[in-house]
């Protein structure tokens, strides 16, 4: 499908486009995994690497098939997307960023403070001569496929031109998509940064959260379950391919689409009615109140007779939660409480 500037629109219409603790042996894959995207792409000294070069700097990694490489650690980034920025924040580099596009709802209450003292660059995504006024020298976005829109003139390689190193989410070039790759993506943007134990910091406290969350868990039922980003003439919904498919799987639930190769899809009223959920997970953002999906999803006489919507059984995540970024470990404790309230 074509892809618009954003992969959700705000008006509620068509768009776009760890954490359990893992066991020993795939703790070891996944570093492995990110030391070879490390290494095997050149990280190191190059024949242009500067005397005065910090140690481990130059640095390249491979980035969904773009080679990207930094000197130094940045100093004047720029983040498109939310999750993006709250990536940043996380790792405590606020004082890096010199301005932040696009939010989807409120930033994390812990992060408000530092958030606010950042230029807010667009309320979606900004023009190239927007980035360009702001004098970064590395921008990072949580959609890269619409934040790097070659069309709207911010393309990556116009961007590498005038001296701006770039790095897109992961989540939108990996398969599949898991809690680990929620790990690979935040040691990554550490090591950019040079502040890769702050980042271990945050992947443990992530994958803490999960790990309390699956011990409640233990030996409950899964509930089928259908996500509903929105509902007009189709349902937009979850595929299998995204970190949301993980997050209900780790919650307690099976995305009843997540046999759909995708990270989101359309699907037909029909075809959702007909794989019968037992819950029905509402994603949360911009223009269209919860309430008024849920009242979309009531009131559709196809949907009427299917277990959910008898039970009014939903659950709510805000969309900021349903990416890859640091919000994972608390999205997987919300929804399974909401699936499972006798848990906790």
């Amino acid at each position: 499908m074509p892809i618009p500037p954003h992969p959700f629109s705000l008006a509620g219409s068509r768009r776009r486009v760890a954490p359990f603790t893992p066991t020993a042996t795939a703790a070891a894959a996944s570093a492995a995994a990110l030391a070879v995207a490390l290494t095997g792409c050149g990280t190191g000294p190059t024949e242009d690497a500067t005397a005065d070069s910090p140690e481990g700097f130059p640095l390249t990694l491979d980035n969904c098939g773009t080679e990207v490489t930094v000197d130094a650690p940045p100093e004047r980034a720029v983040t498109l997307n939310q999750h993006a920025t709250e990536v940043m924040l996380a790792l405590g580099l606020e004082d890096r960023l010199v301005g932040t596009a696009y939010l989807d709802d409120a930033v994390l209450p812990e992060f408000e403070e530092a958030y606010d003292a950042i230029p807010v660059l667009a309320d979606e995504y900004p023009s190239f001569e927007q980035v360009l006024e702001a004098d970064p020298d590395f921008a990072y976005a949580g959609f890269g496929a619409s934040a790097f829109d070659a069309g709207e003139g911010r393309g990556r390689d116009a961007l590498d031109d005038v001296g701006i190193a770039t790095y897109k989410n992961i989540e939108e070039c990996t398969d599949p998509v898991t809690v680990d790759t929620v790990a690979e993506e935040i040691r990554a943007v550490g090591s950019i940064f040079d502040v890769e134990d702050r980042a271990d910091e945050v992947v443990d406290s992530i994958e803490a959260r999960v790990e309390e969350t699956q011990d409640r868990l233990d030996g409950v039922d899964p509930v089928d379950v259908l996500v509903v980003d929105n509902i007009d003439a189709t349902v937009f919904t979850a595929g299998g391919k995204g970190i949301g498919n993980e997050i209900i799987k780790r919650a307690g639930g099976r995305n009843v689409f997540d046999d759909l190769d995708k990270v989101w899809s359309d699907v037909s009223i029909e075809q959702a009615a007909e794989r019968s959920p037992d819950a029905i997970l509402i994603y949360d953002y911009g223009a269209t109140p919860v309430e008024e999906k849920k009242r979309a999803l009531l009131e559709n006489p196809t949907l009427a007779e299917i277990p959910a919507v008898k039970e009014e059984r939903f659950a709510v995540l805000p969309l900021s939660s349903a990416v890859v970024g640091v919000r994972v470990g608390d999205a997987v404790h919300e929804v399974a409480e909401q699936l499972h309230p006798d848990a906790f």
